[in-house]
C-alpha cells in the first residue's frame, strides 16, 4: 500500500498562550468530516504560541493531550512546536505521536531565525520515522528549509515525505513557496509546509508533489487541507527520473565532486568570514550618512 491521507491545518491562535483547546476542536471537527485523515500536521508553535516564556520541560501536559487524540482517532499526530526548557538551554521542538499515543520522536530546530530568534539554542539530531506500511518521513522546521543541506540529508536518509511546519508572517513568504518547491524537486519528494494565520504566520501553506508540482496553496485565512499522497509516485520519479528527466538523487550519490566547505566540523570560508556578526540590522544615523 502506497497512498496515505496527511491533513494540514492552517488556523489562527493566540500569539501568547496556551492554544491546545482550539487545536483540540479542531482536530475533532477535522476528523468528522475527513475520517480517512491519518496524520494531521499543524504549523510551528501552534500549541502555546510565539513566546520562549511559555517554555517547559518534555514531556508535559500539552504533548500529553496530544498523545490522547493520536490514539482516540488512532492518527499519527505533528502538533506544531513549542519551546522546550532544558539544562543547556530553550529549544523549538517538535513531537511526532503515532496512532497509539506513543510519542516516537522529538526534533529541535536545528536553524532558529537568527538573529530575530533570540535565546533560542539549535538543535543537532536529524529524525526520520517510518509509518509501517507507508514509507519514511522526515521532519524540519520553519527556517530549517533555507538551508537545503538539511532536506539533502533527510532525503539520503530516505524520508519520502518532509513535514514541514512554519510560523512564517514576515514579507517573505513569497520566497518560501519557491523553496519548498525547490525542496521537493531537488530532492524527489513530498513537501508539506504548513504556516499559522493570522498573529501566528500570514497563511498560504503549500503541499508539493515530488516533481515540484503544486498539489494545494492555501490562502491567508483558516483552512483545512487532507492531501492524498502516493508514495508509489515518489519511489518511481526517485528510479526514472523527474517527468522522466534528471535524476538528482542518484546524481549526487555519484557525484565525484568533494565539497571541501563541508569537510571539517564547523568549516568556514575567508569570504564567509568577511560578511560581519549574525545581528538585526541597526538604523541608518542619517547625519552621519
Amino acid at each position: 500500500m502506497s497512498y496515505f491521507t496527511i491533513a494540514g491545518v492552517q488556523m489562527h491562535a493566540l500569539h501568547h498562550g496556551d492554544n491546545t483547546e482550539a487545536m483540540r476542536h479542531r482536530i475533532d471537527v477535522l476528523m468528522s468530516r475527513f475520517p480517512q485523515v491519518q496524520m494531521v500536521l499543524f504549523s510551528e508553535l501552534m500549541p502555546m504560541g510565539a513566546s520562549p516564556h511559555h517554555a517547559q520541560p518534555f514531556p508535559n501536559p500539552a504533548e500529553a493531550l496530544f498523545c490522547q487524540l493520536a490514539e482516540q482517532y488512532r492518527i499519527w499526530l505533528i502538533p506544531g512546536s513549542m519551546f522546550e526548557q532544558r539544562e543547556d538551554g530553550t529549544y523549538n521542538t517538535l513531537s511526532v505521536i503515532n496512532p497509539h499515543g506513543q510519542v516516537v520522536a522529538r526534533y529541535r530546530k536545528m536553524f532558529p531565525f537568527r538573529p530575530y530568534e533570540a535565546g533560542v539554542e539549535s538543535g543537532s539530531e536529524f529524525v526520520i520515522f517510518d509509518v509501517p506500511n507507508i514509507g519514511r518521513f522526515g521532519v524540519s522546521i520553519c527556517y530549517d528549509m533555507w538551508f537545503p543541506e538539511t532536506t539533502r540529508t533527510l532525503a539520503s536518509l530516505g524520508a519520502e515525505v518532509i513535514l514541514h511546519p512554519t510560523m512564517t508572517d514576515t514579507i517573505d513568504r513569497d520566497i518560501e513557496l519557491a523553496i519548498a518547491r525547490t525542496n521537493a524537486a531537488v530532492n524527489q519528494c513530498y513537501f508539506f509546509d504548513i504556516n499559522g494565520a493570522g498573529a501566528l504566520g500570514n497563511g498560504r501553506s503549500i503541499v508539493v508533489g515530488p516533481s515540484g508540482d503544486v498539489i494545494h496553496q492555501a490562502g491567508t485565512g483558516e483552512e483545512i487541507m487532507p492531501i492524498e499522497v502516493d508514495l508509489s509516485r515518489v519511489r518511481r520519479e526517485r528510479e526514472t527520473g523527474l517527468r522522466g528527466l534528471g535524476q538528482p538523487l542518484k546524481s549526487f550519490r555519484d557525484r565525484r565532486v568533494d565539497f571541501s566547505l563541508y569537510r571539517d566540523e564547523g568549516a568556514s570560508s575567508p569570504f564567509l568570514d568577511t560578511l560581519g556578526p549574525l545581528a538585526k540590522p541597526q538604523r541608518t544615523n542619517i547625519e552621519e550618512a
